[in-house]
């Protein structure tokens, strides 16, 4: 992974002159309708209002809480019945029909990929944002999995912060975690203690027989101590509900999580741990068999403006990869983005890795049995 990190905080935190978004709109779409498939928690009401009144456009939109099931949705469906979706960017190998092709067309030229931080956009490459030499997605936002803490429940200091804390005993039957993540999460834990050596868990990417022997014994160490599984969650809305409902005072999330408790509740934290902040980056991307490829431009140009950049991260937590788009962002979210993302830790982020043919079954088959446990 060559992202340059320091940049992408530079780039998204401090003043940044905004590119010329608006030549998108010279040939912009005033009628009509896009049918944009979105995580649920992407395109909230303010963002599609300003969409509408911007362009009389008319938004469809449907959500997804997985890349499993966007994934699953779209295959069903043949890559028909959307204009637009949001993927993770290396689940991206996910969505190939039964040709060899992918179901994303190319990067119509109308849109304006400037606005992206340039570094993404450059890294997006060996990301999963081209198939065939030819962009298919463009950087959309990014955000991160780390620990969210109820200090109010247990206090730990933010430099002693761990994955290994979710299976405290003072954790028993209250830990929060997604159980995709978990084994990266925890499997990070027991390569730096020595337990379960897996070069960070980069192994797990290397080949089928090393991502059976580190999952493996990460999957057998957690069940273990499987009286501290206290919820597991796929979505946003799972993963605020295993705190404010059930009861969860540690959990591995995503940052929105953390960060959206904090704001109800000085208790919650969002913190890095100090094996390393797990680090994805989400994309966008035109469907090959889309009916409103104008309109689908068009949605792709509106979300791609600074102003709407600064909405999305207001909304969400998470941050956006639209250049200067900081500028229009809350100043909580900065406040929240300083305490969080340090330069330590920055220089010590763990990067989601492009799927190998191999990742994601083997992962589920441990993912089930730490399911049924």
């Amino acid at each position: 992974m060559i992202i340059d990190r320091r940049s992408i905080l530079k780039m998204t935190t401090a003043a940044v002159a905004a590119p010329a978004i608006l030549r998108a709109h010279d040939a912009l779409a005033s009628s009509g309708t896009v049918k944009v498939f979105a995580w649920q928690d992407y395109i909230q009401p303010n963002i599609a209002e300003k969409f509408q009144n911007d362009t009389g456009i008319t938004l469809e939109l449907t959500t997804f809480g997985s890349n499993d099931e966007a994934e699953s949705t779209v295959k069903a469906n043949g890559g028909k019945g959307f204009d637009l979706v949001f993927p993770s960017i290396t689940n991206s190998t996910n969505y190939i029909d039964g040709d060899g092709e992918t179901y994303f067309a190319e990067v119509p030229a109308d849109v304006n990929t400037g606005a992206v931080i340039p570094s993404f956009l450059r890294d997006s490459a060996t990301l999963g944002g081209q198939f065939n030499g030819k962009q298919i997605l463009l950087p959309f936002d990014w955000g991160t999995e780390g620990v969210t803490l109820n200090r109010g429940a247990l206090d730990i200091a933010d430099a002693d912060i761990s994955f290994g804390d979710l299976w405290r005993p003072e954790a028993a039957g209250k830990a929060a975690f997604r159980q995709k993540s978990v084994i990266m999460g925890t499997g990070l834990y027991l390569d730096a203690i020595g337990e379960v050596p897996s070069n960070r868990m980069l192994d797990v990417y290397k080949s089928e027989d090393d991502a059976r022997r580190v999952w493996g014994a990460v999957t057998k160490w957690m069940l273990e101590r499987k009286e501290n599984f206290g919820a597991f969650w796929n979505n946003a809305t799972e993963a605020t509900s295993a705190f404010k409902e059930a009861g969860c005072v540690i959990g591995q999330t995503w940052d929105t999580t953390g960060l959206l408790l904090n704001r109800e509740d000085a208790s919650y934290v969002y913190r890095a741990p100090k094996e390393g902040i797990i680090t994805w980056l989400d994309s966008f991307g035109i469907l090959r068999e889309s009916e409103n490829k104008e309109q689908a431009v068009a949605f792709m140009n509106f979300m791609l403006q600074p102003e709407v950049g600064g909405m999305f991260a207001n909304n969400t937590g998470y941050n956006s990869a639209v250049a200067g788009s900081a500028e229009y962002a809350s100043e909580e979210f900065k406040r929240q983005f300083n305490e969080v993302y340090t330069p330590e830790v920055l220089s010590n982020m763990w990067w989601w890795q492009a799927d190998t043919p191999f990742f994601a079954p083997i992962r589920n088959e441990f993912v089930e049995i730490i399911t049924n446990a």
